[in-house]
């Protein structure tokens, strides 16, 4: 197993993406520490991951509360030994549809501003026990690619995501812990229920569609690459991503 005995908080574990990295993790011998603030849905995946066989925990914690993440990750540390993997991937408002010279200042920052706020946040709370290990990954979500017309601040969020991660890599990097991003062209399993059927399959269409191998990456491929990144190894990785869009980027 990849990454057994280590310990992962997944925010927003009950997600689509979370989900997916949880169970993925715990396969691999982790402890899936599922984070968010609906219970039910961390429940869900919990309860997954324990018929599988895996260990999972659940607790309710706002990832913009700063005190409250705190507290959990200290409480994680103390009670299970170890704080190894860290994974933000908590939901947000967009604002989609309008050219940015057209959006109030407000809707194109709340991106922005919030993406960044609770990665600050949350690896704020991470880094001193991996600090004190030594050793610890952190990793984000989404990357950057071509900038596409009416995405208000959705793209410009993931750059400056793309710029934290390398500075929190620059800075953490010689104290053992590595921060990696999980690239993504769009996952078409991700995409909400409540988004029409005829909605959703335009929507995986024109992600297929700009892909090279003319399929999307899937759910399982995003956990397979997030094991593989938190995981010994890719000891050697560190301040870049994992190009995971089936070639819609290409390096």
């Amino acid at each position: 197993m990849l990454l057994e005995g280590k310990n992962a908080v997944i925010y927003g574990g009950g997600g689509a993406i979370g989900g997916a990295v949880a169970r993925a993790f715990a396969r691999e011998g982790a402890t899936a520490h599922l984070v968010g603030r609906t219970l039910p849905t961390l429940e869900t995946v919990a309860e997954d991951i324990r018929a599988a066989g895996g260990t999972a925990e659940t607790a309710q914690v706002d990832a913009f509360d700063q005190k409250q993440v705190v507290d959990h990750a200290d409480s994680v540390a103390a009670r299970a030994g170890s704080l190894d993997i860290s994974f933000n991937v908590i939901s947000h408002p967009d604002h989609f549809g309008k050219p940015v010279v057209d959006m109030a200042y407000e809707d194109f920052e709340q991106s922005v501003t919030r993406r960044l706020r609770t990665l600050w946040i949350t690896t704020h709370a991470a880094a001193p026990h991996m600090i004190a290990q030594g050793a610890g990954v952190v990793l984000t979500y989404g990357g950057y690619g071509n900038p596409m017309a009416n995405h208000g601040g959705f793209q410009v969020a993931f750059g400056a995501i793309e710029a934290l991660r390398r500075t929190l890599a620059c800075e953490l990097g010689r104290q053992g812990v590595r921060v990696l991003t999980l690239q993504t062209g769009g996952i078409p399993e991700s995409i909400s229920d409540d988004t029409p059927e005829k909605t959703r399959a335009a929507i995986a269409k024109s992600i297929e569609d700009l892909t090279l191998l003319g399929r999307a990456a899937s759910l399982a491929d995003v956990g397979n690459a997030a094991v593989f990144a938190a995981s010994d190894w890719s000891r050697a990785l560190t301040a870049t991503k994992l190009n995971i869009t089936a070639g819609t980027i290409v390096d």
